[in-house]
C-alpha cells in the first residue's frame, strides 16, 4: 500500500503542490489528471525521488518511498530517458544483469513488451512506440512494486498503445501499483482512482466518460 501525505513543493514564491495526499492499494492504479503545467510531472518526479519535496511524506508498506534509492519504484518520464546512440540491448545492459536481461527477453517483461523484436535497433532509429516500450522495460529492471508513468502512450499508434496497456494490466494483476499522469481516455480507463490537480490542490474525481465535462474541470 502507498500512502502519500501532505506533499508540498514550490518554485520561488509559487506553490505548485499544496499538501497533496492520497492512498493506493496493491494491484491498483491512480490517475492524476490536469491541464498542462498544473504540476502533474512535478508530483510524479517527487514520488519517483527525482525531485525533493519541501515537506510531506510518501510511504510504501510503511517505509519511506521518497528514500528508497530507486529499488521499489520504476519511473518513466514524459521525455525520452534513453541513450540515443545505443541499441535497445545496450540501453538495457545499463540496468539489467546479463542473465536477468536474457531471461526477461525470453519470457519476461521485455518479451511481453515486444522489445525482443527490435533489440538490435539503435534508439535514434526507433519509433516513438519502441522508445516508450524500451523506457518501460528499463524501468522494470529491479522488479519494482510501483510504476510511475508520465503520459506513457501520448502520440503513439494503436498497436503500441495496446502492447503497453496489456503489460500495465498484467503488472496490476501481479500486485503492482501504478501512478499515472494522463489526459488520455484509454489511460483513464486503466485507473481505479482518479484525481484532478488544479491550482496545486489534488481532488478526487469521478469520470463519467464525458470528455467535455472533464475539460471543464481541468
Amino acid at each position: 500500500m502507498i500512502e502519500v501525505k501532505e506533499i508540498r513543493k514550490k518554485y520561488s514564491s509559487k506553490v505548485v503542490l499544496k499538501d497533496i495526499s492520497f492512498s493506493l492499494e496493491d494491484g491498483s492504479s491512480v490517475g492524476i489528471l490536469g491541464a498542462n503545467g498544473c504540476g502533474k510531472s512535478t508530483l510524479l518526479s517527487v514520488l519517483a525521488g527525482v525531485l525533493k519535496a519541501d515537506s510531506g511524506e510518501a510511504c510504501l508498506d510503511g517505509h519511506s518511498l521518497l528514500n528508497n534509492k530507486g529499488q521499489a519504484v520504476g519511473y518513466v518520464p514524459q521525455g525520452n530517458p534513453l541513450m540515443e546512440e545505443l541499441t535497445a540491448w545496450d540501453n538495457l545492459k545499463l540496468w539489467y544483469k546479463k542473465d536477468e536481461l536474457k531471461a526477461a527477453l525470453e519470457c519476461g517483461v521485455l518479451k511481453m513488451l515486444g522489445i525482443d523484436e527490435f533489440i538490435k535497433v539503435p534508439v535514434k532509429r526507433m519509433s516513438g512506440g519502441m522508445k516508450k516500450r524500451l523506457s518501460i522495460g528499463c524501468a522494470m529492471a529491479n522488479n519494482p512494486k510501483v510504476l510511475i508513468l508520465d503520459e506513457p502512450t501520448a502520440a503513439l499508434d494503436l498497436v503500441c498503445k495496446e502492447s503497453i496497456y496489456n503489460y500495465l494490466n498484467h503488472f496490476k494483476e501481479s500486485g503492482g501499483m501504478i501512478i499515472i499522469a494522463t489526459h488520455d481516455p484509454e489511460e483513464i480507463a486503466l485507473c481505479d482512482k482518479l484525481y484532478i490537480l488544479k491550482g496545486g490542490v489534488l481532488e478526487a474525481f469521478e469520470f463519467d466518460g464525458n470528455l467535455s465535462n472533464l475539460a471543464k474541470k481541468l
